[in-house]
């Protein structure tokens, strides 16, 4: 287990270090001058030159980003702009302070709202594929059914407005979003978050309950079933000693990829409801030409999607011996 654990950490390195070193040239190949954004308004000639000087650029491409990679590691002294402390992803271009640290001031948000969200998603979506599965083409199964083809049809940017506009504005039913911290305020922290975390979950609970339908209706027709129910085995103990532990495999593939995509940030949730979490700050990056920020908050949420894949792979060996020996 140990040493298939350290192969898959090993790879997740080197798809970091890969992805770090595409994103830094596509960084440096926009049609725009790193240097004259991080100059600001008032830049001079002479200010110009001092700031091309402190970001390496008369250094060739591949020393740019070895620079670019000491400085996570070691740090780096970017002169007028300050010193950055390892592990260091630059400094803004529009706020002038180190990337690293905005992200960290954004990141409990981000985290909160993909925790609460994947919270309902998995009680609901599994819970009512499972009920679907087990009632498979009666009333339940027919309901759940329609349920998540409606669910996985709807958008979160028409769901958002439209459950803001009359569960908060209209009827006063839950709290206008907002973000406060759970060491704070736990209960206002909840109730700020409750209509990001309904809404975000309505996609994902219809792909899980599809996904935990099929997957235990595959399962509970499978030889091995069968055979333990003919060996006189309880129905629940059938269920959920065969059934459900070869069902798991597809949903926690899933459940690990919508995990990391949603630490990398929420993007649309957290527009519609003006949330300023990751996904709000790549925007923002965006629409700066902030390029050092979107530079980090692109590697944050590729660490955040290769980290949850390492969790994935682990979880697999656990349950399919099969995996790990391989």
């Amino acid at each position: 287990m140990f040493r298939f654990l350290v192969r898959r950490v090993i790879g997740a390195l080197v798809i970091l270090l890969i992805i770090s070193a595409v994103t830094f040239m596509l960084y440096y190949a926009l049609p725009r001058d790193p240097a004259r954004m991080a100059c600001g308004k008032v830049c001079t000639p002479e200010l110009l030159a001092q700031v091309r000087h402190n970001l390496g650029m008369a250094d060739p491409l591949p020393v740019q980003y070895w620079h670019w990679l000491e400085g996570l590691f070691l740090g780096r002294d970017y002169g007028g702009l300050g010193n950055c402390n390892a592990p260091c992803l630059g400094f803004s271009f529009t706020n002038r302070e180190p990337v690293l640290g905005t992200i960290l001031d954004r990141m409990p948000l981000t985290i909160s709202l993909a925790l609460g969200a994947s919270f309902f998603f998995l009680i609901i979506g599994v819970g009512t594929g499972m009920i679907a599965a087990v009632k498979q083409g009666k009333a339940a199964d027919k309901i759940a059914s329609s349920f998540s083809l409606i669910g996985s049809s709807l958008q979160i940017y028409f769901v958002g407005y439209i459950a803001m506009f009359f569960l908060v504005q209209q009827l006063g039913i839950l709290d206008q979003p907002s973000y406060t911290p759970f060491t704070e305020n736990p209960v206002k922290w909840a109730s700020g978050l409750l209509l990001p975390w309904l809404v975000l979950s309505i996609i994902f609970t219809a792909n899980y309950t599809r996904m935990t339908r099929s997957q235990l209706v595959e399962q509970l027709s499978e030889d091995y079933v069968r055979t333990a129910r003919a060996k006189g085995l309880s129905r629940r103990s059938v269920f959920f000693r065969f059934a459900w532990r070869g069902a798991m495999g597809p949903i926690v593939t899933i459940f690990g990829i919508d995990m990391g995509t949603l630490i990398g940030g929420a993007i649309i949730t957290e527009y519609v409801f003006s949330l300023q979490g990751i996904g709000r700050l790549s925007l923002t990056a965006v629409d700066a030409n902030d390029l050092p920020m979107l530079l980090g908050v692109t590697l944050v949420a590729s660490a955040a999607i290769v980290f949850f894949n390492i969790i994935v792979d682990a979880v697999y060996a656990m349950i399919d011996p099969r995996i790990r020996l391989a």
